[in-house]
């Protein structure tokens, strides 16, 4: 997995590897490796939704207090 993923690829990659899991066509060793690899995928997508999270409050926050984006 790459860190520079974005969301979106790493969303795709993420439903493939549920479907793989669900699908039940897989070994045990294999799907121990798909659900390490989706975790990781999850733990990066939430990561990057609480940055876009953090980045809107401060541009809220910015705007809230008079700001302009502009300057």
């Amino acid at each position: 997995m790459n860190k520079k993923m974005t969301f979106e690829d790493a969303i795709t990659q993420l439903n493939i590897i549920v479907n793989q899991l669900e699908s039940g066509n897989e070994s045990l060793e294999n799907s121990l490796k798909l659900f390490e690899e989706g975790s990781a995928l999850a733990a990066l997508c939430y990561g990057k939704l609480q940055n876009a999270e953090q980045k809107i409050k401060q541009i809220t926050e910015f705007e809230d207090a008079g700001g302009d984006k502009s300057e």
